[in-house]
């Protein structure tokens, strides 16, 4: 193995180094620019690395897009241990050795390349040959390890595999799951003669109850479970749940909120299935449309509709598509990491993100693999979804035939926030747009394969003459719609169209009626009491609107006249096309519908079952878009109608589902009081002894708004912790504030902190750099309060700035007067500190600190703890104290994770 030429470069917050052929040197900010600049040089994660040089023009050699181009698909932490460990070199024992360790990284990386047992050789000289015309800095010197094929290497869209149809799934069966037929299951998965939790069973024992026969319409076997962390409530009810689908013939679809549970899930699912391919058969995970790779929009990227470093993307998602499990491009096997390297990130535009799939019209539709994510759903015992998922399906009538009979809702003290999301309606300007684009199609210079109606369903209009007049009615009244440029028009006082008329008038309001120091963010108003010229403006929109829903609801009943009375030509595939136009078709007229029946109490009385504002999305002083907003006082009122009644059985389970014993706040949350019967409620404490294993300490000495003291805080607390530690941060100003301020003393002293909306890395894989190593820290928002799983010592000390009180929206203010004013909020404050400290004891041999930096948190809220658990007020130098004490070890010297 011989190492290239090429000097590597590496740089953290504790310095620069550069290593070549005479060594390795540390070097200043100002040389390390030149040497780049002067000859390509070798490094990991060339964003973050410009980012820490100041330069964000800096490019080279970057090993995450060679080891994407060697090993697609497959799993790396992206730092120097992460690459040392792929590459199965030692780890260097300081920062000083790293930039010597990327050079003998690269050299392994390149040697594989000839590597007659290198797994995913195929297809890669192509690949290969097509980034050296796009001049990949690594293409040469790929080619020149690479040996050309004897025969032409198959392209991509004829290597995957074609789905099949299928006879439909039959309704599933009556079956009932006892309790001890369920603690059987259980332990065949946790193993025979594994120690007994008496927790687990009983959990177990009581999931069951979700499995029983309905009895009664609109009233599903529904059990709220609060299972505390360690009780192993992933097995608890995979154990009934499997039984019940393989005696019932049926899917039990488990739900979650966030992706790093879905793949949590997944893998725990090899207990069930061990065979690989049995668990393919039986195991599905779902997710919506957007998140998987459309193979027409990789085409046209592949094709001249990307260029420059997008193109270079585009290629890399193509060798990573040919092995992919599922294609599924967030938080499946494409590494996370990658489409962040590309400072114009264009993997949003190879997936399917506006509901312009043309269906069985793509030439790809039997290679699909949303479809066959769909297709696998249906056959499968375990569906892993997401709540989104879920209720969108629900709503949209989308899959009927396979509507989920019973579901499991994990982490679901999120489904109210899930709920929210899904029954709300916005009438903004980007999704004005959007809905303008989906109809009329490319307009003057743009480029893509995007198509209008007329496009998309040329053969209907040539066939139906009422579809045909739809279709041109439908065309010519989206023109009422805002179209490209419409934010620098309503800035500059001179919208075009009714709808960009009411969003200018919008936007003067809520600049009108807010105050000065909202000025760089968000700004919102109530839409109540709004002048003259609004409600005008409001009406004419509506006119309009109305003038876009007509057409569209006569070209659904065309198509679904098309399809009860079929022409000739119309076969399997153009049948499923137009179901497929049906539904999109379906989406586009409700939120039309929705905008409508917003518009219409404008000026008018307000409506007690929802809630209705205006705002300007902003950030840092500039607006984002514009619009009127409508969400549920209540969202778990269609939620109850869209998806508990149809179901059979329903589990909505949580650490945290009760906010500290109260039933009342469960059942408010879950839906459960929309339902004629009261669901069953079983509650079960963590098995850790958090008196010994964990402390609470409520520092009192750090002055509120005093940033110089906070930032002070946070280092010491992650000094005396020797690293591992979490911060959360309510607002992001702060986050960056402290970041800028901390992050190179930490780094002098070997403690890498990495930050969300800091580094340029997406936030699933500053989870798994926190989680590979003991040494790294990680502050973040409120997605890292709810979506860290990293047990043992990775994770010691949880740091929260202050107490994360609910901002003071709009929405919070009508939802804390209907649900008792302060006592909302306690609630709301109780389950954010319950999910916090949540992320702290995962399994039994965790030890850890939480700390909270504010003197003003109220007693009434300590509740949110589990029972036991130690709580003192304390000053800072106390707290550093008592952080320290609780290491189990010495801290460690030698610095495992650099970059």
């Amino acid at each position: 193995m011989t190492p290239l030429r090429h000097p590597a470069l590496y740089a953290s917050h504790g310095g620069i180094w550069i290593a070549d052929e005479s060594g390795t040197q540390r070097i200043g900010r100002g040389d390390a620019i030149a040497r780049a600049g002067e000859t390509p040089v070798i490094l990991l994660n060339a964003p973050l690395v410009a980012q820490r040089l100041g330069y964000p023009e800096l490019s080279g050699l970057d090993l995450l897009e060679l080891f994407a181009f060697v090993h697609p698909a497959r799993f790396m932490v992206p730092t120097v241990k992460g690459l040392a460990e792929a590459c199965a070199l030692a780890l260097p024992t300081d920062e000083a050795g790293a930039a010597g360790m990327l050079r003998e990284a690269a050299a392994v990386l390149v040697a594989r390349l000839g590597d007659a047992g290198w797994a995913e050789r195929d297809g890669a000289w192509n690949v290969a040959a097509t980034l050296q015309r796009l001049r990949w800095p690594w293409a040469g010197i790929v080619l020149g390890s690479l040996a050309k094929p004897a025969e032409a290497e198959r392209g991509l869209f004829a290597k995957l595999p074609e789905w099949e149809e299928k006879a439909p799934r039959p309704a599933p069966r009556t079956a009932t799951v006892a309790g001890d037929d369920a603690l059987a299951r259980l332990d065949d998965l946790t193993g025979h003669g594994a120690e007994i939790r008496e927790g687990q069973q009983a959990y177990a024992v009581a999931a069951s109850e979700a499995f029983a026969p309905k009895m009664r319409r609109d009233t599903p076997n529904m059990v709220l479970a609060e299972a505390g962390t360690g009780i192993g409530k992933t097995l608890g009810y995979l154990a009934p749940a499997s039984l019940w689908a393989e005696r019932a013939g049926g899917a039990v679809w488990v739900s979650t909120y966030t992706k790093a549970l879905q793949r949590q899930l997944d893998a725990e699912t090899a207990r069930l299935y061990p065979d690989p391919a049995e668990r393919a058969k039986r195991v599905t995970v779902r997710k919506g449309r957007e998140n998987y790779l459309c193979l027409l929009n990789l085409e046209d990227a592949l094709q001249g509709g990307f260029s420059g470093r997008a193109a270079v993307l585009a290629q890399l998602v193509a060798r990573w598509a040919a092995y992919s499990r599922d294609g599924d491009m967030v938080g499946g096997d494409l590494p996370g990491w990658l489409p962040t390297l590309f400072r114009r990130n264009g993997s949003t535009a190879l997936t399917d993100r506006r509901g312009e799939c043309i269906y069985a019209g793509c030439p790809h539709y039997r290679r699909c693999f949303i479809e066959r994510s769909a297709r696998a759903s249906v056959d499968a015992d375990i569906v892993i979804a997401n709540h989104a998922l879920v209720m969108i399906n629900a709503a949209r009538g989308r899959e009927a035939a396979n509507r989920p009979t019973r579901i499991v809702f994990d982490e679901g003290h999120h489904v109210f926030d899930a709920a929210d999301s899904t029954f709300a309606a916005a009438l903004t300007g980007q999704e004005a747009i959007e809905l303008r684009r989906w109809v009329i199609g490319p307009e003057g210079t743009s480029r893509g394969r995007r198509r209008g109606l007329s496009a998309r369903l040329a053969d209907v209009a040539s066939y139906d003459e009422a579809g045909a007049a739809a279709i041109a009615a439908a065309t010519v009244a989206a023109q009422a719609l805002p179209s490209d440029g419409w934010l620098a028009r309503i800035a500059e006082g001179s919208p075009y169209g009714p709808v960009e008329t009411l969003l200018s008038a919008v936007r003067g309001l809520v600049y009108a009626r807010s105050t000065a120091e909202d000025a760089g963010y968000g700004l919102e108003t109530e839409a109540a009491e709004l002048d003259g010229p609004t409600i005008e403006a409001a009406a004419a929109a509506a006119a309009a609107l109305d003038g876009l829903l007509r057409p569209l609801v006569a070209l659904g009943r065309r198509l679904e006249a098309v399809l009860d009375d079929p022409p000739d030509w119309l076969d399997s595939a153009a049948r499923a096309r137009i179901e497929g136009a049906i539904a999109s078709l379906g989406w586009r007229r409700d939120t039309v519908a929705a905008w409508l029946a917003m518009l219409a109490r404008v000026g008018g009385p307000t409506d007690p079952d929802f809630v209705d504002w205006l705002a300007v999305s902003r950030i840092e002083g500039r607006d984002l878009d514009i619009g009127l907003h409508r969400h549920w006082l209540d969202p778990t009122r269609p939620f109850a109608d869209a998806v508990l009644k149809p179901a059979h059985g329903v589990l909505m389970t949580s650490a945290t589902l009760t906010g500290g014993g109260d039933r009342s706040q469960a059942e408010a949350l879950s839906g459960a009081t929309h339902l004629d019967t009261p669901p069953a409620l079983f509650t079960v404490k963590s098995p850790f002894d958090y008196a010994t294993q964990s402390e609470v300490l409520i520092v009192t000495d750090v002055t509120r708004g005093d940033m110089g003291a906070l930032a002070n805080a946070y280092a010491r607390l992650i000094a005396a912790s020797g690293g591992g530690t979490l911060g959360l941060f309510t607002a992001i100003r702060r986050l960056r504030t402290v970041h800028a301020r901390i992050a190179d003393r930490l780094a002098r002293d070997g403690l890498p902190l990495y930050a969300q909306h800091v580094d340029p890395i997406d936030t699933g894989t500053l989870v798994d750099i926190f989680r590979d190593d003991p040494r790294a820290s990680l502050i973040g928002t409120d997605a890292l309060r709810d979506g860290v799983d990293v047990p043992g010592n990775s994770l010691r000390t949880v740091v929260m700035e202050g107490i994360p009180w609910p901002r003071p929206t709009v929405l919070h203010a009508a939802r804390r007067a209907a649900n008792g004013g302060s006592a909302h909020d306690d609630r709301i404050v109780r389950a954010r500190l319950a999910q916090a400290f949540g992320r702290l004891i995962r399994r039994a041999d965790d030890h850890g600190t939480f700390v909270i930096l504010s003197a003003a948190v109220p007693s009434r809220l300590l509740t949110a703890f589990p029972d036991g658990t130690p709580v003192s007020r304390v000053t800072l130098d106390e707290a550093v104290a008592r952080v320290a004490s609780r290491l189990p070890t010495p801290a460690q010297s030698v610095h495992q994770g650099a970059q």
